[in-house]
C-alpha cells in the first residue's frame, strides 16, 4: 500500500524543532518558578522578623525594656533569670506556640540589643554573613 504526500507523517527535523520549542519553554518557566520561589522565601522571612519585632515590643510595653542580646529572643517564650529580669513578664510568653519562629531557610534568627536599640538578622539562605540575592541578610533595620 502507497500513501501519497497528502498521508506522510512528520519528519525528524519537524520532531526536533517542536521538541526545541517545549524545551525553550519549559526553561521560561522553570527559571520564573524558581525566582518566584526565591522572592517568596524573602518576603516571609522579612514577615517572620515583623513578627518578632511585635513580640519585642509587647515584651517592651510590659517591661520597660527589650530583652538583653544575653537574654534573647528566647525571653520572648521563657521568663528570663538573668538580670535585668522583666518584672511583668506575660504568663505564656510573647510568642504563640512557644517556639521561636525561624526565617525560610529553617535558620535561627540573630537578635541584639545595644544602647536600647535592637537588631534581628536573618542570614539568608548560605547561612553566612554577607551574600547576595537570597544569601544576602535580612536586617530588621532595613525593613
Amino acid at each position: 500500500m502507497r500513501l501519497n504526500k497528502s498521508q506522510s507523517g512528520f519528519t525528524l527535523i519537524e520532531v526536533m524543532v517542536v521538541i526545541a520549542i517545549i524545551g525553550g519553554i519549559l526553561a521560561m518557566v522553570a527559571t520564573n518558578i524558581i525566582g518566584s520561589a526565591d522572592d517568596a522565601r524573602i518576603k516571609t522571612t522579612k514577615n517572620q522578623i515583623k513578627l518578632v519585632e511585635g513580640a519585642l515590643d509587647m515584651y517592651k510595653l510590659h517591661n520597660f525594656r527589650y530583652p538583653t542580646t544575653e537574654q534573647g529572643l528566647e525571653a520572648l517564650i521563657q521568663k528570663p533569670t538573668s538580670a535585668p529580669e522583666p518584672k511583668n513578664y506575660q504568663s505564656g510568653g510573647y510568642l504563640k506556640g512557644g517556639k521561636l519562629p525561624t526565617d525560610s531557610w529553617d535558620g535561627e534568627f540573630m537578635y541584639f540589643m545595644d544602647k536600647g536599640k535592637y537588631e534581628i538578622i536573618s542570614l539568608g539562605s548560605d547561612g553566612s554573613e554577607g551574600g547576595e540575592g537570597d544569601a544576602a541578610d535580612i536586617s530588621s533595620q532595613e525593613l
